[in-house]
């Protein structure tokens, strides 16, 4: 357990690295994650950082068992009153190891694809830790799409990695990195144009 929290915490700290260089209009940038901008995304970030077991039970009786309704809760909770407070936000979360109520490889998850939802649309770079995407991906895989997983997204089809020794499911062959896997069975359909194979139609 120490070493996936070691890992997400070097996400945290190299996504705060990116992000201090922001100016404002990057902040406002729309990110692959639904209608939230980069700086929304970070503020989900840190609210799920400071999230609790009870806390999620709390929150989610507040939005009235909405799962939507408690992330746009949270995300407003801490967004402050400034680009520069939400950075100060994921400063002040980076080594904490409090989450919601999930298996511990959903935070490596929640940092590496939500740290795509951000750098992509920047055009920023990230070497994600190979180990760290490669969980992900079997994590998000085997998740059902209710939980916030993708394994009704890619039933039916194999998945396999061009960078690494990974092969998943079973049928029409879909190919490309793992980074690239992750973010499709993550619903991020920007990536589909970095995957190839004959079981891509299946997804779109």
């Amino acid at each position: 357990m120490s070493d996936t929290w070691d890992m997400v915490h070097a996400e945290r700290v190299a996504l705060i690295r990116d992000l201090s260089g922001l100016d404002e209009a990057q902040w406002r940038q729309q990110s692959l994650c639904g209608d939230w901008t980069v700086r929304e995304v970070a503020a989900h970030l840190v609210h799920n950082a400071r999230t609790t077991r009870l806390g999620f039970v709390v929150a989610m009786a507040r939005a009235r068992f909405d799962f939507d309704r408690q992330n746009a809760m949270g995300v407003a909770s801490e967004l402050g009153a400034s680009s520069a407070d939400t950075l100060e936000g994921l400063r002040a979360v980076a080594d904490r190891r409090s989450g919601p109520p999930a298996p511990l490889d959903s935070r490596l998850v929640e940092e590496v694809v939500h740290g795509e939802d951000i750098r992509r649309p920047l055009g920023l770079p990230r070497a994600y830790s190979p180990e760290a995407v490669e969980r992900s991906l079997r994590y998000q895989a085997r998740t059902s799409v209710g939980m916030g997983g993708g394994k009704q997204r890619v039933a039916g089809v194999t998945l396999r990695a061009t960078d690494a020794d990974v092969v998943i499911g079973d049928g029409p062959e879909v190919s490309g990195t793992v980074l690239s896997l992750l973010l499709v069975v993550s619903g991020r359909r920007e990536a589909l144009a970095d995957v190839g194979g004959p079981g891509v139609p299946a997804l779109t």
